[in-house]
């Protein structure tokens, strides 16, 4: 007797054979031995019969009316090629016998046989069959392995969508593969992607029941189906295919199903295995925790790139607002009316010779606007005036840099501007205000914007004197290098402004005097 009982998967073997007496025995003897076996008379017979059922091998007479065991032999190796095939022979046709192993068959019994070898045969052919299953399910193991450690390590939901689907099409050798998704917003399972084989044209697969599918994978039924009974998943049939297999697997993370992922055989006689069912199942089971965490990923950087936004938003109302104030305190002023835009553009050329990156330069412009944003805070009127400043004028004044500080602080995205307006009346010798800050202690920014707020202030009409000529407040910032300026911005704001006048002149464009 065979190793096989009934709580066992018992090998099926279909019987072909033109001689009743023969088919009858084999199948009687056969199932004796344990194994499923059914016997049909002919080649047609056997095909239709293997469209039907899965069968682990099939013994099959050499001759036969109509399709002799040949030509099954050669429709099998096009449908089945995996399934194990044993050819029956008189003495006179061994020859063609051996041709037939040729062309895939297992092995040949000589007629008339005795029943015991008939039984040593097929038990040797089961079990070759299943080494190779074996060997198979390791290569399915590794490839799931891998497939796995791709999943894994990707919190792209697209690129790990692309990995299952090819996985489907490569390891369960499915002609479509699709993957539904329960999207929160529309409270709904929807079909996220599906991919084809070379096989098949992409044509329309149908329509799923996703309410059957789910009502069975909630139940913890698997579905794995074939031929008309997979239809009942569908609510609209594939148009012109014949569906021969169906099988889903759920996405589910702990008690939630988040998502199927499915299977589709159009290929005659290429129905889906239990052994395929369960990897399919491994491979669902590894996906559905890779989805949920790459969605919750997604869903991470899509907040925060809304915060972001949000924050950029405020931050540019803020600044906008700033400005706004700096330029409604300009224009209550004539002699300072479009001081800072000037000041911030004689701060940008020089940061553009000093070869600062874009963001720098960007920052550098910025800053020389909101430069004497700390004037807010002081009345104006005083300070325009003919004479020199009062002893308490002066310190009003020198307050607008530690004003300008405070106003800018409680702005994050403007706390990088802070050096502009803090620092800008700060000397390289130290003699400067607020902080009395000396050579490279004084932050660059406020260097570049000291030398640009001094010449725009020399170059400009004040209530105590008239503007004075380019070139003479030029003079005055070199001969200060050293002690009120930094030596090297010096000769930067140097190069970029005569550079900047030249090209206005080349222009015909006029430049400040």
């Amino acid at each position: 007797m065979s190793a096989y009982s009934i709580q066992d998967e018992a090998p099926r073997i279909l019987v072909v054979d033109d001689e009743k007496v023969i088919r009858e025995i084999l199948t009687e003897f056969l199932a004796l031995e344990g194994y499923v076996v059914r016997g049909v008379a002919d080649g047609e017979s056997a095909l239709h019969e293997l469209e039907r059922r899965n069968y682990n091998l099939v013994l099959s007479d050499l001759k036969m009316p109509d399709m002799g065991g040949i030509d099954l032999l050669e429709r099998l190796t096009t449908l089945q090629p995996d399934l194990t095939t044993v050819i029956m022979t008189g003495f006179g046709t061994v020859e063609t016998a051996i041709e037939a192993m040729k062309r895939g068959a297992y092995d040949y019994i000589l007629k008339p046989f005795k029943i015991e070898d008939v039984v040593h045969i097929v038990e040797r052919a089961l079990e070759r069959q299943r080494l190779q299953t074996e060997n198979f399910r390791l290569k399915e193991a590794v490839s799931i392995y891998k497939i796995s450690q791709a999943i894994a390590q990707s919190l792209s939901l697209e690129r790990i969508l692309d990995v299952i689907l090819d996985a489907v099409l490569v390891e369960a050798d499915a002609d479509v593969a699709s993957l539904w998704l329960y999207d929160v917003k529309r409270q709904q399972f929807v079909e996220k992607r599906h991919r084809y084989s070379e096989r098949v044209p992409q044509e329309n697969t149908g329509r799923i029941d996703i309410n059957a599918l789910f009502e069975s994978h909630r139940q913890g039924v698997p579905v794995l189906a074939h031929g008309p009974r997979a239809l009942k998943f569908f609510v609209e049939a594939p148009a012109d295919k014949r569906l021969i297999s169906f099988c889903s697997m759920p996405l589910q993370v702990h008690d939630r199903v988040i998502g199927f992922l499915n299977g589709y055989s159009y290929t005659r006689g290429q129905r889906f295995s239990e052994g395929q069912r369960k990897m399919l199942a491994v491979l669902a089971s590894r996906a559905a925790v890779s989805i949920e965490n790459a969605q919750l990923y997604e869903n991470i950087v899509g907040k925060n790139r809304d915060l972001t936004l949000v924050n950029q938003t405020l931050a540019h109302s803020f600044r906008a607002t700033v400005i706004g104030f700096a330029h409604a305190l300009e224009e209550s002023d004539k002699y300072t009316r479009g001081h800072s835009e000037r000041v911030s553009f004689y701060s940008a050329l020089t940061a553009r010779v000093l070869s600062l990156p874009e963001l720098e330069i960007e920052r550098v412009k910025q800053a020389g606007l909101m430069h004497d944003i700390g004037k807010i805070g002081i009345r104006s009127e005083k300070l325009n005036k003919p004479g020199k400043l009062s002893t308490e004028e002066a310190a009003m004044f020198r307050t607008h840099p530690a004003k300008g500080k405070r106003i800018l602080e409680p702005i994050p995205q403007m706390a990088e501007l802070i050096p502009g307006a803090w620092c800008h009346h700060e000397n390289w010798d130290g003699s400067g205000y607020p902080q009395g800050l000396a050579g490279d202690h004084i932050p660059l920014l406020g260097r570049i914007v000291a030398v640009a707020d001094t010449y725009d202030a020399m170059t400009s009409d004040r209530a105590y004197r008239k503007a004075m000529r380019h070139d003479f407040s030029l003079s005055e910032i070199v001969r200060c290098q050293g002690a009120q300026f930094d030596p090297e911005i010096v000769d930067v704001f140097v190069r970029a402004i005569e550079g900047w006048r030249s090209e206005q002149l080349k222009s015909g464009a006029s430049a400040p005097r």
